[in-house]
């Protein structure tokens, strides 16, 4: 059985870039697995009434982080708002395939096409197509559905690909010039494309 192309764990949260930035800064210490827990447990870095929420939260945020390295990790924790957010946009196209290929097919698509804003069916017919990769996407409830793609479109508020996400109004940003060089140094250029929407 071949192994899945897409998971949900992106609905756990979006950018958070307070905090992704609490969790960077906490990653350069270089913590051990106990430290992080307990960490985690004791001093609520997140500031999260659940702990529940931050366990998964956080376990995203370092998900995504460590697809990228230490001076990420740095330009996250202490870059301005612009670069931190798309670093961190950066760290989750390559954690979670299912945004980088919205971004890749149809934001990107949109653009191509001169048409200014996402429209609802865009998301019905982008899972049709995903589920041609993954047929394990056919069997994710309406909830989760509906749950991603809540989530994917306040990343890209986030990150000023939209204007909001009840206008869905396309707002493509420019790359910010230390994003680009950071990611054209690490040889990323299918996230490069992805964010630059050029593939």
């Amino acid at each position: 059985m071949s192994a899945a192309i897409y998971n949900a764990e992106i609905s756990a949260g979006s950018l958070m870039l307070p905090e992704s930035r609490r969790v960077a800064r906490f990653m350069l210490t270089q913590p051990d697995r106990a430290t992080w827990f307990d960490t985690l447990r004791t001093e609520n870095i997140l500031q999260k009434k659940s702990p529940a929420t931050a366990r998964r939260q956080a376990r995203l945020i370092r998900n995504r982080l460590e697809t990228l390295d230490e001076q990420a990790w740095q330009l996250v924790a202490e870059g301005d708002q612009e670069l931190a957010l798309q670093i961190l946009l950066a760290a989750s196209v390559k954690h979670s395939r299912l945004l980088g290929d919205f971004m890749r097919d149809v934001v990107a698509g949109h653009v191509r096409r001169f048409e200014e804003s996402l429209v609802p069916s865009d998301w019905e017919a982008f899972l049709a197509d995903c589920i041609q990769r993954d047929p394990a996407v056919a069997g994710w409830s309406d909830t989760t559905k509906a749950k991603l793609l809540q989530v994917v479109l306040r990343i890209l508020a986030e990150a000023r690909y939209l204007e909001s996400t009840r206008s869905l109004h396309l707002t493509p940003p420019l790359l910010h010039p230390e994003a680009q060089r950071y990611l054209k140094s690490r040889s990323e250029a299918a996230v490069l494309a992805a964010m630059e929407l050029t593939n």
